[in-house]
């Protein structure tokens, strides 16, 4: 249902301030810039867990660490290397076999704890974050990780990676190595990005010695020099991959280690289908399987396998943000680029319709770009988002500072003949009219066609919701069309902007940052394989994302995240499809999980076989 590469370059982004503890050790330079050296950095004044903490709340530090796990993966692989432009990756073999420099736990995410870095040096004119590596920190060869590797993970990455992270890290300035187990990454002069040490510290950390004899920027299927939880012990390429349990896992004892990762053995099956993997959890070939399909959620689990208890059927709640998913426009494309024609064709998609015929009423709408968050607009603007939006009013919609959020999308509480209405009402504003029955241009006489790609993981499930949607659009003299493609053809038109339509999305994310530069900002919005998959340029949102990256005071910043999302929402880029606040899952009743989790979803990562 969602772009993986998304979930890929969207996985951690954070806000962050420097904040000092008691505990911290102050040294003084010459320059009289004093140097904080502290076992955390957070957003807050004071961390969840303190330095002596022993593990994560949400974990079961004592769990067995026994037994197998088959989980599916969609789609196919030709590389290990999620971070370059080439090839499929699979993002699984760096999840499970890298470690980076810190770790935010779910239960504390505006706080990075210690990995492979045991402390962080914090300057008090924030012109670098320093890391100071764990001696005991090595590869899965024995050698140690020191700060040659930091550094080659980094240059490589900015160099020879995807472009977006040449936005994406576009304030550091160099990164240098002070001793072997000492890094630091300087910023370019009054750059102003809080969230920056956080970014860095969720940074890989690959072995420089393990590439050279192999191209970082070269699509391979060699497994890298690990130095996290697993090591790849087999696989074949698009199939399948199995991970092993490294026993001497440096890391392990460490407490924001402990009580993850206690498989002895993972394997990844991989599925063309989300669909057919329910019968591979009823033949006993995966464990565990989330399920995404409304329809298949209420009624394709009634057997005796779930009746007898032998397989497990939960809805766990969870307080994630809402991962956002949607029928992305393409405005390059001249049709697409007058954001009326844009909002007429979202009047055509009847959610209502589709959540009580096809998705048994399980869904909400999504209606904000961070939907489930503080960040979320509503009503009217006012206070200090009014301010921000009246200091941009020529830049901005007429209408958006006068009409409530709400009010913008369609009106479910009107028939689909009367929203198509309103729909055409939209359409002769922005020049179009009926020729011949067909909605057309006046002006160039072309009618409004349009083709709706999908990935072949979700064809099945999103033809169906695309239908009458289609047909919806016919009513007003639009032709749209809907194709399933194979992923690669997929990605590479997803990486090259080649399509009109496309089914899209991205994690939820907590505290918005630097991401949304790749994600809205005008940078990327010509960058092949950027995540502006929209191709959005637009200084009004350009100044809204700086000033999001640079705030210190929360309020404002708030503030300003609420601004953007307003300003998103009433461009009209997309139409939103639906999210859930619950994660499904039916899984054999041979696994055990922390059962009070506040509220934090499934994590396999802390499951463990029973005994």
């Amino acid at each position: 249902m969602i772009n993986k590469k998304l979930f890929t370059h969207l996985a951690l982004s954070f806000m962050i301030i420097f904040a000092k503890t008691t505990i911290a050790e102050e040294i003084n330079t010459e320059n009289e810039v004093q140097i904080t050296i502290q076992h955390h950095i957070t957003l807050n004044s004071a961390p969840k867990y303190r330095d002596n903490f022993q593990n994560f709340d949400f974990v079961n530090p004592s769990a067995p660490k026994k037994g197998r796990i088959v989980l599916p993966a969609y789609g196919t692989f030709d590389n290990f290397n999620p971070y370059i432009f080439k090839g499929t990756a699979s993002t699984e073999v760096v999840a499970l076999t890298l470690d980076s420099l810190g770790i935010s736990p779910a239960d504390d995410i505006e706080t990075v704890y210690p990995l492979i870095a045991e402390k962080f040096e914090l300057p008090s004119d924030k012109s670098f974050i320093g890391f100071f590596i764990n001696p005991q920190a090595k590869f899965q060869d024995g050698t140690l990780i020191t700060a040659d590797d930091v550094i080659f993970s980094f240059n490589s990455l900015i160099t020879k990676g995807s472009p977006i992270y040449k936005f994406y890290y576009a304030d550091i300035d160099r990164v240098e190595k002070i001793t072997p187990l000492h890094v630091r990454f300087y910023f370019k002069p009054n750059t102003k990005n809080r969230e920056l040490p956080l970014i860095i510290s969720s940074l890989k950390i690959f072995s420089a010695k393990d590439f050279t004899n192999k191209e970082y920027d070269k699509p391979n299927l060699i497994p890298p020099l690990g130095n996290g939880p697993y090591k790849v012990k087999k696989f074949e390429a698009g199939r399948y991959i199995i991970f092993e349990r490294d026993k001497e896992y440096w890391a392990q004892s460490l407490p924001t280690r402990k009580g993850f990762f206690n498989f002895d053995e993972i394997k990844y099956d991989y599925y063309q289908d989300t669909t057919v993997t329910l019968q591979a959890l009823f033949a006993g070939n995966i464990d565990i399987r989330y399920e995404y399909i409304a329809k298949s959620w209420a009624t394709g689990h009634n057997n005796n396998l779930i009746k007898e208890g032998k397989i497990k059927k939960k809805a766990i709640e969870h307080n994630r943000p809402a991962t956002n998913q949607f029928f992305a426009f393409n405005i390059r494309k001249e049709k697409f680029k007058d954001s009326r024609v844009r909002q007429a064709i979202d009047y055509a998609f009847n959610f209502p319709w589709a959540n009580k015929n096809l998705f048994y009423n399980q869904y909400e709408r999504l209606k904000s770009y961070f939907e489930n968050t503080r960040f979320a607009a509503k009503g009217l603007p006012e206070g200090l988002e009014l301010e921000i939006l009246q200091s941009l009013q020529e830049q901005l919609p007429a209408e958006i500072l006068t009409t409530p959020v709400e009010s913008i999308f369609r009106d479910d509480s009107l028939s689909d003949r009367d929203n198509l209405k309103k729909a055409v009402k939209l359409l002769n504003e922005a020049g179009y009219d009926f020729i011949n029955e067909k909605m057309c241009n006046l002006k160039t006489g072309e009618p409004l066609e349009f083709e709706i790609i999908i990935n072949s993981a979700n064809g099945n499930s999103f033809t169906r919701v695309l239908l009458p949607f289609i047909e919806n659009l016919r009513k007003i003299g639009i032709k749209a069309t809907t194709r399933v493609l194979e992923i690669n053809t997929y990605k590479n038109k997803l990486d090259n902007f080649d399509f009109d339509i496309i089914v899209g999305g991205f994690g939820g994310i907590y505290m918005p940052g630097t991401e949304q530069k790749d994600l809205w900002g005008s940078l990327s919005a010509n960058t092949k394989g950027s995540n502006n998959i929209i191709g959005i340029s637009n200084p009004a949102i350009d100044y809204l994302i700086n000033k999001i990256i640079e705030t210190e005071d929360n309020n404002l910043y708030t503030a300003y995240v609420k601004a953007l999302d307003r300003v998103l929402l009433f461009n009209h880029y997309v139409i939103f499809n639906w999210y859930s606040k619950k994660d499904r899952i039916a899984y054999w009743d041979k696994f055990a999980f922390p059962e009070n989790n506040n509220n934090l979803g499934v994590d396999t990562n802390i499951w463990w076989i029973k005994e």
